[in-house]
């Protein structure tokens, strides 16, 4: 049990940890304020608190998973691991390169990968699938942000 319990904690954390190193290795947020922004652009400081709540409910959720027993846990740890690994991409390509284009297709494959994550949680776990919904939304609207922002430009 004390290994189920250390395998949590480091996946449970993976996403808070890794969120934070990202965003500073890629300079997220940088340029934002003198953007030019569509109608419904939160204020910069948003961001930081919906991605944290975002990164814990990503931590809570995997914790499920990996509590049950369960055939279909090595693929949802993949699904939850690959999108993860894309998400990373994305503040490299917004605000690090200035990729506007490339970046939306990129959410648009990471918004697929986390309909996939979705899925396999279910098959565990229907409440950690449904604590994922608030980060399809988040990066539905990340997805309306960013292709707004690339005409805008």
């Amino acid at each position: 049990m004390a290994g189920k319990k250390k395998t949590c904690l480091i996946y449970g954390l993976l996403p808070l940890v890794s969120g934070v190193i990202v965003g500073f290795l890629s300079g997220s947020g940088n340029g934002y304020e003198s953007m030019a922004k569509p109608p419904l652009s939160p204020p910069s400081w948003v961001f930081p608190v919906v991605w944290t709540i975002l990164y814990i409910l990503m931590g809570i959720s995997i914790c499920m998973i990996l509590r049950k027993e369960d055939a279909n846990e090595a693929e949802a740890k993949k699904a939850f691991l690959l999108q993860l690994v894309v998400q990373w991409g994305w503040p490299f390509l917004f605000f690090k390169w200035n990729r506007c284009l490339l970046a939306f297709a990129w959410l648009v494959g990471l918004w697929i990968l986390i309909v996939q994550m979705i899925k396999e949680f279910a098959k565990i776990d229907k409440t950690a699938a449904y604590l994922q919904i608030p980060y399809l939304i988040w990066v539905t609207f990340a997805g309306y942000l960013n292709i707004s922002i690339c005409f805008l430009a």
